[in-house]
């Protein structure tokens, strides 16, 4: 099991490293190639004799790997590592024995420094493509496992009648056991396996769909959805969660819209930032709302928006695609004026009531809106901060282009429609001004990204 709250120490790989696993199917077609780099996923590519490309899976730059090909498409081959020779320097041994199975991380076998050179190399050559010259990133992180806040469960029974709670495998939609999962933070960890016992225990395991773990500032938040109620099993479900403490919300339904009950503790929590005032600000979520997976990186990239906005007393700013506040709240609180534009309802009356409860002067305006089309209007502003989806937010970057503030600060969990959009507002007189690569996840090719610019 993982060490709970602790860093392990990386551990140098062996001279020479066995990579067994396989996919199920597909044509196989044992070749020995040198790794060149990694591509932005993270996967290592590599040349056939006749120069085709090959994306190999759990490999780093310079090694030799005998692979074999389990996907061939008419431009590049996909493959996984049948024997690695001349292992990097930069490899470790997973912290996970799930790595290489599990959907979620992909870069465990890479050193964490290594990781995140990686990650800030990834960002400057999406720009590069684009002839844009990045300033130098600054790099936010914290800690490489034990980080993540928040996890999604599957739960299904196979045909012995076995019941199964983990996560998806690699490239499947079929789950897998999960016994650990070490970038959880400590009390996330600490429930897998009672959970687990748990469902052995349950009358009808196959009416439960999926558990969702939160770690808040308030405690962790354990939703579980029934898609039919039972009772005896709602029963144990209320009793494990007063056992452990936990806050439970029970999702009822096979259809929208479901039945939500608060069974114990509160169906909402909160978490702190740090904003350089006496009181860390507290800023409420409920489930179904977006929450960063990593508090730490969250509060990283908090600290680096207010320190490019500097002092933001008695001007405006509007912040697209603001969810519940995570931005808008830190800026009001440093006394400016926030008009914050979000697309979803229910997280507009979220943000409302946490800047009534937060920030109670009235600084911030929150509105709802469609950011995926151009504005009628853009509100007048001194400053302008984005964070939006994956899909980035081209035609409001195109909008800003011509009529946006003097500065904007963008925030992207997709580097390259971040460089697309940087395009626009570059054609429009802004010039990059400073860089930062957030990273959210470790032990993932994943990265977030903040600019600051200017005109």
């Amino acid at each position: 099991m993982a060490l709970l709250g602790q860093r392990r120490q990386n551990r140098p790989a062996k001279k020479r490293v066995l990579q067994s696993s396989a996919p199920a199917s597909g044509p196989v077609d044992d070749t020995r190639v040198r790794v060149e780099r990694l591509s932005h996923d993270g996967r290592g590519i590599a040349r056939h004799a006749d120069g085709k490309t090959i994306f190999i899976d759990r490999v780093l730059p310079g090694e030799s790997v005998a692979v074999a090909v389990h996907h061939s498409h008419r431009r590049f081959d996909e493959a996984h590592p049948r024997d690695i020779a001349d292992p990097s320097s930069d490899r470790i041994t997973p912290v996970c024995p799930h790595f290489g199975v599990c959907g979620g991380c992909d870069l465990q076998h890479l050193a964490h420094a290594a990781q995140r050179r990686h990650k800030a190399d990834t960002l400057g050559e999406l720009f590069a493509r684009h002839q844009m010259t990045l300033p130098e990133p600054e790099i936010l992180d914290g800690d490489a496992i034990a980080y993540r806040r928040r996890a999604r469960l599957g739960v299904r029974v196979d045909r012995d009648g076995q019941v199964i709670m983990g996560f998806r495998k690699r490239g499947t939609d079929r789950l897998f056991a999960v016994s650990e999962c070490p970038v959880l933070v400590p009390s996330l960890q600490a429930l897998l396996a009672p959970m687990k016992a748990l469902l052995d225990t349950l009358d009808a395991p196959r009416h439960v769909g999926h558990v969702m773990l939160v770690a808040s500032d308030d405690g962790v938040h354990l939703t579980v959805r029934l898609l039919r109620a039972v009772a005896s099993d709602e029963s144990r479900w209320q009793a494990f969660a007063s056992v452990q403490g936990l806050h439970l919300e029970v999702l009822k339904g096979r259809e929208a819209p479901l039945v939500r009950e608060t069974v114990t503790g509160s169906g909402s929590g909160h978490y702190l930032l740090d904003i350089g005032v006496s009181e860390p600000l507290s800023i409420g979520f409920e489930n179904g709302d977006f929450l960063q997976a990593n508090a730490e990186v969250n509060q990283a990239m908090v600290s680096r928006l207010l320190a490019w906005c500097g002092d933001v007393k008695g001007r405006t700013v509007v912040d697209f695609f603001a969810g519940i506040g995570n931005f808008s709240l830190p800026l009001a609180a440093r006394g400016a004026r926030v008009i914050a534009l979000e697309g979803q309802a229910h997280m507009v009356n979220r943000l409302s009531a946490n800047a009534a409860r937060a920030v109670p002067d009235g600084n911030v305006e929150a509105r709802q809106a469609d950011l995926s089309r151009p504005l009628t209007h853009l509100p007048d502003a001194d400053l302008a901060v984005l964070d939006p989806p994956r899909a980035g937010a081209e035609a409001l970057c195109r909008q800003l282009a011509t009529d946006g503030p003097e500065r904007i600060v963008y925030i992207s969990c997709d580097p390259a429609t971040l460089a697309r959009d940087v395009v626009y507002l570059m054609e429009g007189g802004y010039q990059l001004q400073a860089s930062a690569m957030a990273d959210m996840f470790p032990q993932t090719a994943h990265l977030e990204s903040m600019v600051l610019l200017a005109r």
